[in-house]
């Protein structure tokens, strides 16, 4: 039997800060640029009741830890429970299962902070946020944690919601953080603008946005759901987190292909390419980039190893044993 470590959602929950997301993933992202192993999502869609079941995963061999997430959302209890499994990359035994509820936000704004500080400029100061739930604030939190920022604009739909947002997180960020009336307000004159929603058309104009903006955008990830327009992407020096994933389920990306504005040369880089120095990231200060991120293993597997260490350092957790295949896998 193999001892592994459970780690409930409220176990990981503060456990890690921002910047220590950022940290682990950064450290991700570049050995994905190195040549360690991901792959995209998959999607199986259940019609009646309706839901989805999804899995991805990555093997990081410099973390030592493999694995990444499955979760389902929707069906009967239309909710979510998320699982991610962590393996020792090098035995193969497995090291933990988390309940990956409470790091999702996260380890997604870590890869939004990543991005942030490959491809923004070094004197950003001002975000523009598009959507006000928890993968914005988690977007945020990891933004203001590579970037020193003195304003951020906040747009979302519904009034309430975007002045609730914008009043915590300015109590919580030293930036000033005040609700705007439209997209279009929030994103003039910002250098970095960020869209977190459930948007199925465009919420960003290009035409709007400065020279030297820089734009993460990681609401969506379905073919036919797009957070950016065609301007955007054409504008742009495109940087997804996996290549295969642009042309998969990046649905900006392929709205811009489809209109014939840009092809699949236009995609510049893997944001991990640029990481490790494969690829350049930003080369001049009016460039306009974008960070287009769906979700991977990479992130998933880096935030969970690092919330695993710190797990064990401080006791946390419970152990459930698993059989290996060599004494169960009998058939008798």
């Amino acid at each position: 039997m193999t001892a592994t470590l459970f780690l409930t959602s409220d176990e990981v929950s503060g456990l890690a800060t921002p910047a220590e997301y950022v940290a682990a993933v950064r450290k991700g992202y570049r050995q994905r640029g190195e040549g360690a192993p991901a792959e995209p999502r998959t999607k199986l869609f259940n019609r009646e009741p309706p839901g989805m079941l999804t899995s991805y995963a990555a093997v990081l061999p410099e973390t030592g830890a493999m694995g990444g997430y499955m979760y389902s959302a929707g069906f009967g209890a239309e909710d979510a429970w998320f699982m991610t499994p962590l393996f020792d990359a090098e035995s193969g035994e497995p090291l933990a299962l988390l309940d990956g509820a409470s790091m999702n936000p996260f380890k997604t704004g870590a890869a939004g902070g990543v991005a942030i500080d490959a491809l923004a400029r070094d004197d950003a100061s001002t975000l523009a946020l598009i959507g006000s739930g928890a993968q914005a604030r988690g977007q945020l939190r990891a933004a203001a944690t590579v970037r020193d920022l003195d304003t951020v604009w906040v747009y979302s739909p519904t009034k309430e919601s975007r002045e609730s947002f914008a009043g915590e997180m300015d109590r919580a960020l030293d930036a000033s953080v005040a609700a705007v009336a439209s997209s279009a307000a929030a994103v003039e004159g910002a250098d970095i603008v960020v869209t977190a929603t459930t948007a199925t058309d465009p919420v960003v104009d290009g035409d709007l946005l400065e020279p030297g903006t820089h734009v993460t955008a990681m609401g969506q990830y379905h073919p036919e759901k797009r957070e950016l327009d065609e301007t955007t992407i054409e504008r742009a020096t495109y940087v997804p987190d996996l290549r295969e994933r642009a042309t998969m389920d990046a649905g900006s990306f392929l709205a811009a292909v489809e209109a014939g504005v840009v092809d699949e040369d236009h995609i510049h880089a893997e944001l991990g390419e640029v990481i490790a120095g494969v690829a350049a990231g930003r080369e001049d200060d009016e460039e306009i980039t974008v960070f287009d991120s769906g979700g991977t293993g990479i992130e998933t597997v880096a935030a969970a190893h690092m919330l695993y260490e710190k797990a064990r350092e401080e006791g946390l957790g419970t152990t459930i044993d698993f059989s290996p295949a060599s004494e169960s896998l009998t058939g008798e």
